[in-house]
């Protein structure tokens, strides 16, 4: 019987798929504008079609999230999306300034390699294989394991919505053999040019160190200030609808909620009138031992499921009909695990005494987990707005919008993303809710305006006084000395 190495097929099969998205890009490099947009347009329209199969398939395999959330993940991902890039320019010539003489052509870098995570893994590959082709890339996915039959399914479906635009179909590629030799080598290959990465923040670290130019974001945490302009019955409502949305798998949805301490009986009453589940002090420790593994990362077991299997798994007792567990934080970081990112219907809630303290609070959050990321705001004063915008570490901020949406571009005028940028603060290349622009290189072509005499002519003449050779008196040491001697005798 011949034996097979797993990790040595699936470097292989890595450097075949690169081999062949390199040479489906450069036949996509002679393609016009509008021959690449109508391959976006045929993957927008196959994912829709799809959408429904899809999720199903993401539910069944991973056991994250709700069906019907993710149909709605999946159209945002191909149509909400094709319909913000359609009229983009990507190829060629996209802008020109005649007054300055410059010009800007598009550049695709090439090579992408997109790593899926297992949290929205269908929507995930349409949105990339969308942005990654509209600047006139290939994309190579390297597929989470414990999502790898959903996101080969999905790249089926976009391989042969490709060839049905008159595409080639190797523009979209997939690991078939996931192995963590083959997502570093896809990563380190000579023709990869750009990582797209979306996942854990192990992972993010790993694209960044791979010495291959990357995109990657960092963890969401994002707290919700009810502040007290609020309509309160709505910012309740948008927060529970953002944190229940496919069981809280999106990034950008709320983790705490948090408000003015003279405020705390009515928020409280609201969030409990609209199915919020406040946990007893026991329950809570019981619950916040369960949310996070020794090393303080996320127990993936609570990962995208219901308030009831989390309950069930964390042994504990709550009322059938509760939508979100909320349990009452007083502090930030280690032996505080509800301050942390919980990929699930799970809050904390703070008090604090006036909209200062909550700034304050806000900051200290986001530095221990989620800087760059999202903020959300509910609030009727714009100069409130104003003033948590000048202090809160983040890349963007939700006004009276359910975060998860919100942040994605799904119900605010963000660009629709999948792939959100946290820029430096959080250790991330952008700041960006990513999309085509952030794939490809701009070439300026810039013409003489100016002769270098007339930069001469332009420099002033150097004032009276100002221009000397000394530029410092020369130091006389000895009378120095005497001066500190004369001192010292007179003391």
């Amino acid at each position: 019987m011949q034996l097979y190495d797993k990790d040595l097929l699936s470097v292989q099969e890595v450097r075949e798929l690169v081999a062949a998205a390199k040479k489906a890009q450069q036949e996509l490099a002679g393609k016009t504008q509008a021959d690449v947009d109508r391959i976006c347009r045929s993957i927008s329209t196959a994912g829709v079609r799809n959408a429904r199969r899809l999720a199903e398939m993401a539910v069944e395999e991973t056991g994250f999230g709700i069906v019907d959330d993710k149909v709605i993940k999946n159209i945002f991902a191909s149509r909400m999306v094709f319909d913000r890039v359609k009229d983009m320019k990507t190829i060629g010539e996209i802008s020109r300034d005649d007054t300055l003489g410059v010009r800007s052509f598009a550049i695709p870098v090439g090579v992408v390699a997109g790593l899926i995570p297992s949290t929205n893994p269908t929507s995930t590959a349409l949105f990339k294989a969308i942005i990654a082709i509209k600047a006139g890339n290939a994309v190579v996915f390297s597929p989470h394991p414990s999502a790898q039959r959903c996101i080969l399914q999905t790249v089926k479906v976009i391989r042969q919505a490709i060839i049905e635009a008159g595409g080639n179909e190797d523009l979209v590629g997939c690991i078939t053999i996931p192995t963590i030799q083959a997502t570093d080598n896809l990563m380190r290959h000579p023709d990869t040019a750009m990582i797209l990465a979306t996942g854990g923040a192990a992972m993010v670290r790993a694209a960044y160190s791979s010495g291959t130019p990357a995109i990657g974001v960092g963890p969401g945490n994002g707290p919700a200030f009810i502040e007290r302009t609020a309509d309160l019955k709505k910012a309740v409502r948008q927060i529970l609808e953002s944190k229940t949305f496919d069981n809280g798998t999106v990034c950008a949805s709320e983790q705490s909620v948090i408000c003015e301490t003279d405020m705390k009986d009515a928020v409280k009453a609201e969030l409990v009138r609209q199915g919020a589940y406040f946990l007893t002090t026991d329950q809570a420790k019981k619950l916040g031992k369960f949310i996070l593994r020794g090393d303080g990362t996320m127990n993936p077991q609570v990962v995208g499921r219901s308030v009831q299997v989390i309950a069930r798994l964390a042994e504990i007792d709550v009322p059938a009909e509760a939508r979100v567990l909320i349990a009452e934080e007083d502090g930030v970081g280690r032996g505080h695990p509800y301050s942390n990112e919980k990929l699930a219907p799970i809050l904390a809630f703070y008090c604090e005494e006036n909209y200062q303290k909550v700034c304050e609070r806000c900051q200290e959050i986001l530095r221990y987990e989620g800087a760059g990321h999202t903020f959300i705001i509910h609030t009727q004063d714009t100069a409130m707005v104003d003033y948590f915008a000048k202090s809160i570490p983040v890349s963007r901020i939700v006004v009276n919008s359910p975060g998860a949406l919100g942040g994605i571009g799904g119900t605010t005028g963000l660009f629709p993303s999948l792939t959100l940028g946290c820029g430096a603060i959080g250790g991330s290349a952008t700041s960006d809710n990513v999309g085509p622009m952030n794939l490809l290189n701009l070439r300026h072509v810039a013409c003489g305006i100016r002769e270098l005499d007339e930069i001469r002519a332009g420099v002033p003449d150097c004032p009276e006084g100002i221009c000397r050779t000394e530029v410092y008196p020369a130091i006389d040491v000895d009378a120095i000395v005497r001066k500190v001697i004369d001192r010292l005798q007179l003391a």
